[in-house]
């Protein structure tokens, strides 16, 4: 029951985490012309927009295997 319970609360705060990763919408174009044109402001999405998240998991998964292999043992 302890395990569907956390499991639950994650899914969950990974649903409403992946709400805040959506990117900005395009700005006007800048000084050099329009977009495309070779001279604009780069306009897109962070690149870290979830990198962080995945790399937090990717640890703690890590951690995870860890412990199980020392249990093993």
């Amino acid at each position: 029951m302890k395990k569907l319970l956390l499991l639950s609360a994650l899914l969950i705060s990974l649903a409403l985490a992946s709400n805040s990763v959506f990117a900005d919408p395009p700005g006007p174009p800048g000084p050099g012309g329009p977009p495309g044109g070779g001279g604009g402001v780069p306009v897109g999405s962070p690149i870290d927009g979830g990198l962080t998240l995945l790399l937090a998991l990717g640890m703690g998964y890590g951690g995870y295997k860890l412990v199980r292999k020392e249990e093993k043992k």
